[in-house]
């Protein structure tokens, strides 16, 4: 086939930073469960690997908020995206989204980012371990091959409290029945009345994995859940001599207190400060802003910036979310990021403000 029949996609791709987005269309999952779909006003091919998360830029309450949440749709429809959030009682962000972001809502997204993916860890059979919403990320990735093609075995295990909790069971049903290498298991932890349930029921333990996947212990394993969930999984795997590098779980939750506490009282936190020697201080230039401040050995770039009173937006602290990315323009850094920022945007000069401490005087763009 000659090449002069090709046209090359001239449609903008999406990279990681800040994207205004509008909802296009909300889906009821389950009685606490939506999936929001988004799109950009001009089209936007949203690539990104499977598994990966964006962070959303709210203001609630007049309060600015950001909060990262899991891609649950896959690339190969790449020209919108979705995440599907769990309403929590008392969750001051979900029950905010659920109650106010209807279709046409604009709002702005940060990312796409994380290193719970399923491009950086190929393997022809992979095991999918997910508890209540934490199944958004394998999702993704189950569809991703699902809708490529793609040559790999597939066992998905998904647990849940009840058959009404069970997020995404119609089209995890039509996957298992439409090809040979998806192999679904789910899991109820109870039933309640009018909830007819012939599947396995309790909580995950070592002999039902053993009927479902007899094979796991040769697979690449991708896991998320409930914190306890995890807990469990790594302790069965570990128990059973499973090689650890071939396991991998989602690494973010809800953001700490401890991260959003960015209405610190400097003054008062550097009088408590003991003094440092002047020559092993260093100096953060913001150069946008023009103004500039020493730190001690140890502080990030972006205590600094909330030291001069500049507010780089950050969501979880961690160099997770990679929402404080900002342009170095000289300098040296140790930046302790976890999965936050691509290696193509390190490469171009950008680090997480969060996580990365001057080795020297430095300059930043902001």
């Amino acid at each position: 086939m000659s090449n002069s029949f090709l046209n090359p996609v001239n449609t903008q791709t999406w990279a990681n930073g800040r994207h205004p987005v509008r909802v296009v269309k909300v889906i009821q999952e389950t009685w606490d469960v939506r999936t929001f779909c988004f799109m950009a006003d001009q089209p936007i091919m949203f690539f990104f690997k499977p598994g990966q998360f964006v962070t959303l830029e709210l203001e609630i309450d007049g309060a600015p908020i950001m909060r990262s949440y899991t891609i649950s749709s896959s690339p190969s429809v790449p020209y919108s995206f979705s995440i599907t959030i769990k309403r929590v009682p008392g969750g001051k962000v979900s029950n905010w989204l659920h109650d106010n972001l209807q279709e046409g809502a604009e709002i702005a997204v940060h990312g796409p980012v994380g290193l719970f993916n399923a491009m950086d860890f190929p393997n022809p059979k992979v095991l999918y371990l997910s508890g209540g919403v934490g199944i958004t990320p394998v999702m993704s990735m189950a569809r991703w091959y699902f809708d490529t093609n793609g040559n790999v075995d597939m066992a998905f295990v998904h647990s849940a409290r009840s058959p009404k909790d069970i997020i995404y069971r119609r089209e995890l049903e039509h996957m298992a029945s439409r090809i040979e290498n998806f192999s679904l298991h789910l899991v109820c932890e109870k039933h309640g009345s009018g909830d007819p349930w012939a599947g396995y029921r309790g909580y995950l333990s070592q002999k039902m994995l053993e009927l479902m996947v007899p094979d796991f212990m040769d697979r690449e394993v991708f896991c998320c859940g409930p914190t306890p969930y995890m807990s469990a999984v790594k302790r069965l795997l570990e128990a059973n001599g499973f090689n650890m590098a071939h396991y991998h779980e989602e690494s973010f939750g809800a953001t700490p207190p401890e991260a959003r506490a960015d209405a610190v009282d400097h003054a008062e936190q550097a009088a408590n400060e003991p003094a440092v020697d002047l020559a092993d201080q260093h100096q953060v230039e913001f150069v946008s802003a023009g103004k500039s401040i020493r730190v001690a050995p140890g502080e990030t770039v972006h205590a600094a910036a909330s030291k001069l009173g500049l507010l780089i937006p950050k969501a979880c602290g961690m160099g997770i979310c990679g929402t404080c990315k900002v342009m170095k323009l000289g300098g040296e850094v140790e930046m302790e990021h976890n999965g936050g920022i691509t290696e193509e945007d390190e490469a171009e000069g950008y680090i997480l403000s969060c996580c990365s401490v001057p080795k020297g005087d430095v300059r930043i763009d902001f």
